[in-house]
């Protein structure tokens, strides 16, 4: 089980909510804080509230769906201290609660720009900054219950794009070499801003919640996990799966004759 003392940590969105809550996490367990978002003062406001707790933390003005932004943010935390030991890709917003057909086009562009094209951008530059670093580094990169089912109704925007964000990570971590972990921090219901102030109050705790997170993520966890109740909306989903297939497309010997896994290691040893 790692410890953090004297590891950066950079944390978009960490200037209130999961990131703030993660940032003082991290902190308390000895870690370099650098936070990103696009508004100076509430990211004053954090870093001013963590050194009072006595964590070491910095601020750089990021707007994560302008990639040009996220590259002075990589610039601004190797600058600091030659590396990044852990990105976390937080930033997020929620989505207008709106049926799919009454939804603004642009409304829905607005989600993906931050929740998955943000999360594309911190995995592609901090990613390619990280294979030249030297000893163990980590990306996480926060999904929600959402991305394996649908929690909220008339929410599409913000559940797809969740969904988005959990076949980003996989392919990531598919890509990444051995010594840098890549998974997906996945909350349920957790008290923040982005709720109405007595709505937030029915949900988790945000800091029992980046504990929660932390201790997995010290274990190098693929899926870090917190809402016990979440694994019945998801065994609902893969026996509904199960069944489907069992009815329609049940195993057969050499069933893996079209499987694309297969096929394209079966093509690759041929070149």
């Amino acid at each position: 089980m790692r410890t953090y003392q004297d590891s950066v940590v950079v944390i978009t969105g960490g200037a209130t909510g999961i990131g703030f809550g993660l940032a003082k996490a991290f902190g308390k367990d000895g870690a370099r804080i650098i936070l990103a978002e696009p508004r100076e003062h509430r990211l004053q406001e954090a870093v001013d509230k963590l050194a009072g707790l006595g964590v070491s933390a910095s601020y750089y003005v990021c707007d994560v769906t302008q990639p040009d932004q996220v590259e002075g943010l990589a610039d601004f935390a190797w600058g600091q201290a030659g590396r990044v030991d852990v990105l976390i890709n937080n930033a997020g917003v929620k989505a207008p609660r709106k049926a799919i057909k009454d939804l603004p086009l642009d409304a829905l562009h607005d989600v993906f720009n931050v929740n998955f094209f943000g999360v594309w951008h911190g995995c592609a530059i901090f990613g390619k900054r990280m294979r030249g670093q030297t000893g163990p580094a980590a990306i996480y990169n926060v999904g929600s219950e959402n991305s394996f089912f649908r929690a909220v109704p008339q929410a599409a925007a913000y559940v797809a794009s969740k969904h988005a964000v959990l076949g980003l990570t996989e392919s990531l971590r598919d890509e990444m070499p051995d010594y840098i972990d890549v998974g997906i921090i996945i909350p349920g219901f957790v008290s923040s801003e982005m709720h109405d102030p007595e709505v937030s109050k029915l949900g988790m705790d945000t800091d029992r919640f980046a504990d929660i997170v932390l201790e997995q993520i010290r274990g190098g966890a693929y899926y870090v996990v917190s809402h016990a109740y979440n694994m019945h909306h998801i065994r609902d989903r893969f026996e509904a799966v199960s069944k489907a297939f069992e009815t329609y497309a049940p195993r057969y010997d050499g069933d893996d004759e079209y499987d694309t896994q297969v096929l394209i290691k079966r093509l690759s040893a041929k070149q």
